[in-house]
């Protein structure tokens, strides 16, 4: 997912052009790869998104593959995050010049044309090698089926997090007997928390950092609040837009009440957050991929998902899948190599779960060595209760829906437009998404055939 605070958001902003990085002594990527590869009889050819610690992460599973698997040569490349990872994908599978294996955001797999840019996993095959349905949580595997076939393989799921600091919160009375944040189940209660933490609180520290004027970090929220009051947004057909204005406004003037309440500053950048909360202030709501961060910085803190404030668990949630690009003669040995390598890293999760993703292999959440992971055994029930946007072809990590409407709700977080009035343009907005084509079939959402 690339490194929170600035790092990110220089990710998200890139547009320039696709680079195969060669960086963070990533041995794997180039020579060492190829010195592995000696002796071989297998090639499987490998693209990831994945930078930083996570980058660290994936390259040891991938050693521990070879070592286990010296028949099998791994040939890793890790390119750009974000949109241009899409497309140079989309290009080397319309070109037949795809690799053997690939990673994705799960949300992003309905619009890359399944059937056409990507192919379907054989299940058989993976359940050879140790992977089935019923290892995975139910909801998180029926996102990964399109006509009833499996176009991804769930990896993790990341998520939004409620960070709060230990010592703050003590202080102010708001950590329970079992030494986690006190309970929050109304908006009402999370203002009253609020308020008590910001009596503890250092001066010149805001009491939350919330990204508010960050387009990604404000959709995802806005989804998980949504999806709170059991908001929806399409009907079954992906004919008609189910948006409620009502719900939608709720949650908006939810989000912009922490600016007016004084307990997040508008003074600051999105990223400040982190940096405020390694410095003393009560709460950041940031994605799991902090966790290293936190840790590094030799923070007591806490994390649970974002509070269910409006009465119903829900915290918006993204997955790393492995996808098969579409190959004109995908088989035999590089493709059987591909469902190895993907079954055996997704079973082998425990060190990928250091970096703060709940591993999508649910047996790996029952071992001890994961239960005693600190705060990951404090957020892990989030993979029961995720948050996600629609399956049509334009949602996904940082994909069209979140550019399109991500700014029209930060345009009411920081008080540039009034909470009703942009719940409308959402709802337009998604109107216009609805009858707009994918420019990689030609088909509307209602054309995709996407049904799990």
């Amino acid at each position: 997912m690339g490194q929170p605070g600035l790092n990110r958001r220089q990710l998200l902003a890139a547009v320039g052009g696709l680079t195969v990085a060669g960086s963070f002594g990533f041995a794997a990527l180039g020579t060492g790869a190829d010195a592995l590869a000696a002796g071989s009889q297998t090639r499987v050819r490998y693209w990831n998104l994945f930078s930083g610690g996570d980058g660290y992460n994936m390259i040891a599973m991938l050693d521990s593959f070879r070592e286990e698997h010296p028949g099998i040569a791994v040939k890793d490349s890790t390119l750009q995050w974000g949109s241009p990872f899409y497309t140079k994908l989309a290009m080397a599978a319309a070109g037949n010049r795809a690799p053997d294996l690939g990673v994705m955001h799960l949300g992003r797999v309905t619009g890359f044309s399944p059937g056409r840019l990507l192919d379907p996993f054989d299940v058989d095959l993976l359940a050879k090698y140790g992977v089935r349905e019923a290892d995975f949580n139910p909801e998180l595997w029926k996102r990964a089926v399109i006509d009833g076939k499996l176009y991804a393989l769930p990896l993790d799921i990341h998520v939004q997090l409620c960070y709060y600091r230990k010592d703050v919160l003590k202080k102010a009375g708001l950590l329970g007997a079992d030494g986690r944040m006190v309970p929050v189940t109304s908006v009402d209660e999370w203002f009253d928390v609020l308020k008590e933490a910001k009596k503890a609180t250092k001066k010149g520290l805001q009491t939350i950092g919330l990204w508010h004027n960050d387009q990604n970090f404000q959709w995802w929220f806005f989804v998980a609040f949504y999806t709170q009051l059991g908001g929806t947004w399409f009907n079954d057909a992906n004919t008609e837009v189910t948006f409620d204005t009502d719900k939608a406004t709720q949650v908006l003037e939810f989000l912009r009440r922490h600016i007016t309440d004084g307990y997040a500053n508008p003074a600051y950048g999105g990223g400040a957050g982190a940096e405020q909360f390694v410095n003393g202030a009560p709460f950041a709501w940031e994605g799991n991929w902090s966790v290293p961060v936190f840790d590094a910085a030799k923070v007591e803190y806490g994390a649970t998902p974002l509070p269910p404030v409006f009465g119903t668990q829900a915290t918006h949630a993204e997955s790393h899948s492995f996808v098969l690009p579409h190959q004109a003669e995908r088989g035999g040995a590089a493709d059987e190599g591909a469902h190895r390598l993907a079954a055996y890293v997704v079973k082998h999760a425990r060190q990928w779960a250091a970096g703060g993703h709940i591993p999508a292999y649910t047996p790996t959440l029952s071992t001890a060595a994961y239960q005693k992971l600190e705060p990951q055994n404090e957020y892990v029930s989030a993979m029961d209760h995720q948050a996600t946007e629609p399956k049509v072809w334009f949602a996904g990590s940082t994909g069209i829906l979140a550019q399109r409407v991500g700014p029209i709700v930060v345009s009411s977080t920081v008080g540039s437009a009034k909470p009703d009035a942009v719940a409308r343009r959402m709802k337009s907005t998604l109107t216009e998404l609805l009858a707009s084509k994918n420019p990689m079939d030609g088909r509307t959402a209602a054309q995709g055939g996407a049904v799990a």
